[in-house]
């Protein structure tokens, strides 16, 4: 797998989850992944990680990362051990970080919001934990129940309200600007 920012990001994001909660399982992990992710795009427009949710019964899972966890690429092991166990109702992950959280890669705002999801989910289960990405007219609500759109993606756009979205266009419009000027020095 190619290595790049948003990847490093990723893993440290759930470095920092696994170190600074309890009880961090597959389900859990997703839950405060999606938190993450949805809550920052509200805020300024693009996620954190770059994941994709699509909304499964129990709530947003990143498919991508689900089908990963039980075949880890060489970073992923490098960084994380993740076990899978089996039990009568499925398959549950623990997760132990390898190295150390790189504060490095991330905003002051992304740290914030990366601190404030871990003390409020800190000692949350997983039960807890669908039951919040369940709330009426949230993102995953509103593909789920109200559009009936069974394992479909959660476009990032449900996050923000209507009035906020062309702000938010922008934002992401300016900020992928920057990113390919970047790029191409």
């Amino acid at each position: 797998m190619l290595r790049n920012h948003d990847r490093e990001k990723l893993l440290n994001v759930i470095i920092f989850f696994a170190t600074n909660t309890r009880n961090l399982g597959k389900v859990k992990l997703w839950k405060l992944l999606y938190f993450l992710d949805f809550q920052h795009y509200r805020d300024v427009g693009r996620p954190v990680t770059g994941l994709q949710y699509f909304a499964w019964p129990k709530g947003p899972v990143p498919v991508e990362l689900q089908n990963e966890v039980s075949k880890p690429a060489d970073d992923m092991k490098e960084k994380l051990d993740l076990q899978l166990h089996e039990f009568e109702k499925g398959v549950a992950m623990t997760v132990t970080p390898k190295v150390d959280f790189d504060a490095s890669l991330f905003s002051k705002r992304e740290l914030r919001l990366l601190e404030n999801l871990a003390k409020e989910f800190c000692d949350s289960s997983a039960d807890n934990m669908i039951e919040a990405t369940h709330f009426e007219n949230q993102p995953w609500d509103k593909i789920f129940n109200v559009q009936g759109q069974k394992q479909a993606m959660i476009p990032y756009e449900l996050a923000s309200r209507a009035a906020e979205a062309e702000q938010i266009q922008q934002l992401q419009l300016e900020h992928d600007e920057m990113r390919n000027n970047f790029s191409n020095v």
